[in-house]
């Protein structure tokens, strides 16, 4: 996959850089907030090489690209003029879409925790591994080295307000280095000894005594006060002063208001948020961990996971242990499962590979190519992952699994969370997870699914049109083979066009695939390959094959003219048909449909290029019927 190529597309698909206030990567997705969620090409891009899917959450526009998502983020930001805040504030070219206080919050909330991620990520695994080290008697608790390899472990999390306040200050427009001073100064060791203290004061108000070191509601709120204070004081000050006057006022209002009132507050929220779950799992573990454990997957579609976050690092800093980092891992693996099921069910090579490959990639605790890719697709497996999850989820429940760092990636690599004291945590966490993946994979293979979702050639363009088959069939391919050199020749005589004189970007930037164009002197097209016909549109206007080896084509006449109809088409076969070369597909009146106002000229492309090296050109600029056209290089 060319990440250059698709992150341009990917640009100008969500509307172009100007459409672009702020965009974010996840582990697995492009997280955008659009001024115009409407001018994104939603169809276009989902039928996108190299990506999985297109979803609205939270206000935010997200697109789903899977391993590679920082290669395609970084080439993305390589490519706007203002990098990822590209058009947060003279680029709009209208106002804002308003959202509500919901989807605002969880906006907010995944737009403060995604970048901290592998900070957090990369300290979770060196404390899980000190962990594993510790269990096994090859590291002692005593020793120099256990002491180093744990401060780095720890450091993240204990200055985890200073890196939150960096983000929640960028997120909210604000001066990030006021935001880490903020946080500093409340974590500063002279505070924080007067704190414990107790009977502090400043100015003659009480100082309320908290601790801040690895919380995460009080600087969080802090900081979205703090912005508009900054901003107030900036809006006021003389732009000779502004770099004096404004950090100066901000520190000297936001720092002693921390300590007072917000920090104290903050620290109630946050500790009765861990108490309540806790409260919860210690009365009604079992249903809490089927609810949570079943429902996980869900969360994680809508966004919605990342409110648990607080939760979770509250609750570890309360107590020193989180019940919801296992049943996050019976999730994954429930999708893993699923997606294993599906494998193990299908028929079909191509299915079974990317099952395997996915189920392999949500195991290690990346499960949007299993979930979007496979499970999902079918339906039935999606299904059949929500009851694994909460099967897993109950036994956890019983057994109370408890994590105990924050590890970053839930799946394999993530196991030394569970590592405590006693290895048993350890064991029932990886016995859950077990349960999980198995109960999923049986339930799928179960039920069976309906193959006929199998990816299929993209035929959906700029305009949106949608190729709808006439006909359900079965794939023409029910088994993978292996990519050869696929000869196309001439479905209809005419001029032969490059793609880039093509007035549709979808076909000129060649996002549907790679091939030529053909501007019609006649009105009959024939297959230029022998395999069958596996889509029609309704209108007429699109036809979709593939080859007995395995090559999937798209010939599409005209622009525009599926708003004809129907009208001047005349199909010959339907979708199931299979052809040989020179075979007649469709009638056309020419004429008729460019006197109302519409080109004729034919795109003929192969959508599957990722199976192909490259496009070789027969060298003709006039073609006829059944002429070699161009070779697909294997």
């Amino acid at each position: 996959m060319d990440k250059q190529q698709l992150s341009k597309d990917i640009l100008k698909l969500v509307g172009g850089e100007e459409n672009v206030d702020q965009v974010t990567h996840c582990m697995t997705r492009l997280r955008f907030n659009l001024n115009d969620n409407k001018k994104a090409d939603k169809e276009t891009l989902k039928n996108t090489p190299g990506v999985m899917g297109v979803m609205e959450n939270g206000g935010q526009f997200q697109v789903i690209i899977g391993n590679d998502v920082p290669k395609v983020y970084n080439a993305l930001v390589g490519n706007m003029s203002k990098g990822a805040n590209a058009g947060s504030s003279t680029a709009s070219t209208g106002p804002k879409q308003k959202r509500n206080p919901i989807s605002a919050l969880f906006d907010f909330i995944s737009g403060v925790f995604t970048p901290i991620l592998p900070a957090i990520t990369g300290a979770g695994m060196i404390k899980g591994i000190v962990a594993i080290l510790v269990a096994f008697g090859w590291l002692s608790d005593k020793s120099s080295t256990y002491v180093i390899l744990s401060a780095i472990g720890d450091g993240a999390f204990y200055f985890l307000p200073i890196i939150l306040a960096i983000s929640a200050a960028k997120k909210l427009g604000s001066n990030m280095y006021i935001g880490a001073a903020l946080a500093a100064g409340i974590m500063h060791p002279t505070i924080t000894a007067l704190l414990a203290e107790g009977n502090s004061s400043f100015a003659g108000i009480k100082v309320v005594a908290a601790t801040y070191s690895s919380t995460v509601i009080p600087i969080v709120i802090a900081i979205w006060i703090a912005a508009y204070v900054e901003k107030a004081i900036d809006r006021i000050t003389h732009s000779s002063v502004k770099l004096i006057v404004v950090p100066t006022v901000t520190l000297l209002i936001m720092v002693p208001l921390t300590l007072i009132a917000i920090g104290p507050l903050g620290s109630i929220i946050g500790n009765g948020m861990s108490g309540g779950i806790a409260w919860l799992f210690d009365n009604a573990s079992i249903l809490a961990s089927i609810l949570i454990g079943g429902t996980m997957s869900l969360l994680i579609i809508t966004g919605m996971h990342y409110a648990l976050l607080p939760i979770i690092v509250g609750s570890m800093t309360q107590f020193g242990y989180d019940f919801i980092i296992p049943l996050m891992l019976a999730a994954n693996w429930a999708q893993a499962g699923g997606a294993l099921g599906v494998g193990l069910r299908s028929k079909n090579g191509q299915t079974k590979s990317l099952a395997y490959s996915t189920s392999l990639t949500a195991f290690m605790g990346i499960t949007e190519p299993a979930m979007y890719g496979v499970n999902m697709r079918y339906k039935k497996p999606f299904i059949a992952a929500l009851i694994g999850g909460a099967i897993g989820g109950g036994f956890m429940g019983i057994v109370k699994v408890k994590a105990f760092v924050l590890t970053g990636l839930v799946g394999l690599p993530g196991l030394a969370a569970f590592i405590s004291p006693s290895i048993s945590t350890l064991i029932y966490g990886i016995l859950g997870g077990f349960i999980a993946i198995a109960s999923a994979a049986l339930i799928t293979y179960i039920l069976g699914f309906q193959e006929n979702n199998a990816p299929q050639a993209a035929a959906t363009s700029a305009s949106t049109e949608t190729v709808t088959s006439t006909t359900t069939t079965t794939p023409a391919v029910t088994e993978e083979t292996q990519a050869q050199d696929e000869q196309v020749f001439s479905p209809i005589t005419g001029e032969v066009k490059p793609l880039s004189e093509v007035p549709d970007p979808a076909f000129s930037e060649e996002i549907m695939g790679k091939g030529f164009a053909i501007q019609p002197t006649e009105g009959r097209v024939v297959s230029p390959i022998n395999g069958t016909v596996f889509s029609l549109s309704k209108s007429g206007h699109a036809i979709g094959l593939v080859s007995d080896t395995g090559a999937e084509m798209l010939i599409h006449i005209g622009i525009d003219t599926v708003k004809l109809k129907g009208q001047f088409f005349s199909p010959k076969v339907q979708a199931g048909t299979k052809v040989s070369v020179g075979d007649v597909l469709m009638e056309f009146d020419r004429e008729e449909i460019e006197k109302a106002g519409y080109t004729t000229i034919t795109p003929v492309i192969i959508t599957n290029m990722h199976q192909y090296a490259s496009i070789e050109s027969a060298g003709r600029t006039t073609v006829k019927e059944q002429e070699l056209l161009f070779t697909a290089k294997a």
